[in-house]
């Protein structure tokens, strides 16, 4: 079974947050996994549309798989590298603030049959 990937890395969003949009489409053919993202009202679901259109974009122009017959084998989010920024506060104190970044990695696959 052939199967195609895409990788979209340092995206500015909490791994946390992404896995929640990235659960809803694991196992699905490709045109139903982009409908419930344009239908999905998180932050995330833009950014994991693309990734997976570019996974069928690969599969398409690289290996000539039919688009019709894809679905989603895997998708996962993997944690980037975090920005430390530091927030002001009372009596000269600062509060650390973690701002996360996300690595997420589709890969497509044709169905048999």
């Amino acid at each position: 079974m052939t199967q195609t990937r895409a990788v979209a890395k340092y995206i500015r969003i909490a791994p946390r947050k992404v896995r929640l949009v990235v659960d809803l489409i694991r196992g699905k053919n490709i045109r139903e996994a982009l409908a419930i993202l344009e239908f999905t009202p998180r932050g995330a679901s833009p950014v994991v549309a693309k990734v997976v259109k570019s996974a069928v974009a690969n599969a398409e122009n690289n290996h000539n798989m039919d688009s019709e017959r894809l679905f989603v084998k895997e998708i996962y989010v993997d944690e980037g590298p975090t920005l430390k920024r530091f927030h002001p506060r009372a009596q000269g104190r600062a509060y650390s603030i973690l701002k996360r970044t996300s690595h997420v990695t589709v890969v497509v696959a044709e169905r048999e049959g």
